[in-house]
């Protein structure tokens, strides 16, 4: 929910200041969808193997032996 919210804030903020930050970007284009597509995709599978990662490994313990240990 987290990245949603900020993608749907990001992409809007990024197209909107990108002639501010034009002079900074060497080779691209102010308004190249397929760069802003790939660090959206990006941002969205990172934010994805952050959350998955942990809940696998949890998923592997014994709910009772980890009960004992609280």
């Amino acid at each position: 929910m987290l990245v949603g919210i900020g993608i749907v804030v990001g992409l809007p903020s990024a197209w909107a200041l990108t002639r501010l930050v034009q002079t900074q970007l060497y080779g691209v284009q102010a308004h190249d969808v397929l760069t802003i597509a790939a660090a959206t995709v990006t941002l969205g599978v990172v934010a994805l193997a952050a959350g998955y990662i942990p809940a696998l490994r949890a998923a592997r313990l014994d709910p009772i032996e980890v009960l004992r240990y609280e």
